[in-house]
């Protein structure tokens, strides 16, 4: 049996303190950010000076020349937080094996993925807002709800691959990939195979996952996990992400992040008319508003993540006792989340506040003592 190293603890609560200070950090210079845009006249006179010039005059190129120029500067501003949070601290903690020229390489494809995505997002939005009025709310969250669909099916095949290499487990691992089919059979989930990927080239944490939906759904597990794991551990690992699909939570996990944003963006819609008001500017759809429905958004976010956090902790719980009843292996359960609590640097008893506000999932100690106290039919 895995026993907890009280050195790694040690680690992990100072590792964990340090993140959470970051991201206030982080948190907090976005929505003074956007407050300066707004308060001090900055968004306005970009909105002027980039009408001015004739090519801009089009909503459809004036909107992402706006964001453009916002969030680069931001993203600018932010950089060396990000690099300390990315690279600095995960290397002084001894969780990342990535040289600074792989850290710079992902953050290049991450942005060159990430910034045509969004941008499309935004100019539906502004598409919305133009052309629906008040209602524009209502289309957005439509427009999301069947962008997290898209996403969820593709990701695993045209996304996850930009980053890591995903090969089918090799004769070596058959034992493992026979066991996992064969529970994903008993979950009656169907899988399109067990696949390693390197995710030692970034970091030594481990990690198992059920990807994609469909036709793109697969059992995808970093070579971290199957090196430093057993069998068993890896088994009931698995088990826990196949109770989230016999539990039916993506499809719950979507219909209630789309309930959640079309609250928040109907709350957005009411409080942007406010903002407009107060700060003069044409209407919902002048994209020099957009600072102040990124401060109102983000708003949203933190009052309603400790909900978001308890809903899906619930749900972890759930898939937790499914992994038990289905394995019956409750040691190798209890020894797997210890060896991820060691090798992870996770935090197994954080403070009852730290966990409402921010764990999606049960603190590892009690998920360890869970397995412990289940008593295997």
């Amino acid at each position: 049996m895995t026993t907890l190293d009280p050195e790694k603890q040690k680690q992990a609560k100072e590792y964990s303190r340090i993140s959470r200070r970051v991201w206030l950090a982080g948190t907090t210079f976005s929505a003074i950010y956007a407050a300066m845009w707004l308060c001090l006249g900055w968004a306005g006179s970009l909105r002027a000076w980039l009408v001015q010039m004739e090519l801009f005059a089009n909503p459809w190129l004036l909107v992402p020349a706006f964001v453009l120029v916002f969030g680069g500067i931001y993203s600018l501003l932010t950089l060396p937080l990000n690099y300390f949070s990315g690279f600095v601290l995960p290397h002084r903690y001894g969780q990342s094996n990535q040289s600074f020229k792989d850290w710079v390489i992902d953050g290049l494809k991450g942005m060159a993925i990430g910034a045509p995505i969004g941008l499309i997002l935004v100019e539906l939005l502004y598409l919305a807002l133009r052309l629906t009025g008040d209602l524009w709310w209502l289309w957005a969250a439509g427009g999301l709800f069947v962008f997290d669909i898209l996403i969820s099916n593709l990701a695993p095949i045209l996304i996850m691959p930009i980053f890591n290499k995903f090969v089918p487990l090799s004769e070596e691992h058959k034992e493992l990939a026979d066991r996992l089919l064969k529970l994903a059979e008993r979950a009656n989930t169907k899988v399109r195979g067990v696949f390693k990927f390197d995710m030692s080239k970034r970091t030594k944490a481990a990690n198992a996952a059920l990807t994609g939906i469909g036709n793109t759904r697969r059992i995808v597990l970093g070579d971290t996990l199957i090196n430093e794991f057993t069998i068993d551990e890896v088994e009931t690992i698995l088990a826990h992400e196949l109770g989230h699909h016999v539990h039916r939570d993506i499809p719950l996990f979507i219909a209630f992040g789309t309930l959640m944003t079309t609250l928040g963006l109907y709350l957005a819609s009411l409080a942007l008319k406010w903002a407009i008001a107060l700060f003069g500017f044409a209407s919902p759809a002048d994209v020099a508003a957009f600072p102040a429905l990124e401060l109102i958004l983000g708003a949203y976010g933190l009052i309603t993540m400790p909900l978001n956090n308890a809903v899906s902790r619930w749900r972890e719980n759930m898939a937790d006792d499914y992994a038990l009843q289905s394995t019956g292996k409750n040691e190798a359960f209890a020894s797997a989340f210890t060896r991820l609590a060691n090798q992870n640097l996770g935090e197994v008893d954080p403070e009852k506040w730290v966990v409402f506000l921010f764990y999606s999932h049960p603190p590892l100690g009690e998920r360890i003592e869970k397995a412990r106290r289940f008593i295997p039919a």
